[in-house]
């Protein structure tokens, strides 16, 4: 695992920020909890299910930690938000780097991954998860 993954996944609290478009966003929620770490839920979808917050406008001040799984809008628009309230590291999670993402993030203050999911890090050794980490490794993309 690369420092800057390992470090994000190190830390014991995070938002995430889904529109249910991302199956593997439900499923990094989940594994984090498992891990012991505090996961809020921002479920932006119109038809939230589970979510602590339901508009980008309610999250709160404080969350240094945010994965971002969207697709119904550009995670681009997000990331100065998040910044204003306090965002240090945001995961765009695999498949969802625009070039809005890539502007946003060169020029603000804000640590961005890009371009990978989390759960090829956070998941286990046999599952779709381990398959595409195995993946990444030998194409020298881990």
């Amino acid at each position: 695992m690369s420092e800057i993954e390992e470090k994000f996944l190190e830390k014991d609290t995070f938002l995430i920020i889904t529109d249910q478009t991302k199956p593997a966003i439900k499923t990094t929620v989940k594994t984090l909890k498992e891990a012991g770490k505090k996961v809020y839920v921002a479920d932006v979808s119109g038809k939230p299910i589970d979510a602590d917050f339901k508009k980008i406008a309610e999250i709160p001040v404080g969350f240094e930690n945010v994965i971002i799984g969207i697709k119904y809008t550009d995670p681009g628009f997000l990331i100065k938000p998040l910044e204003e309230k306090g965002a240090k590291k945001i995961w765009i999670h695999w498949r969802t780097t625009t070039k809005k993402v890539k502007e946003v993030c060169q020029e603000s203050n804000v640590q961005c991954i890009m371009g990978k999911c989390p759960m090829m890090y956070l998941g286990k050794d046999y599952s779709i998860h381990g398959l595409h980490r195995s993946i990444a490794k030998l194409l020298g993309k881990y």
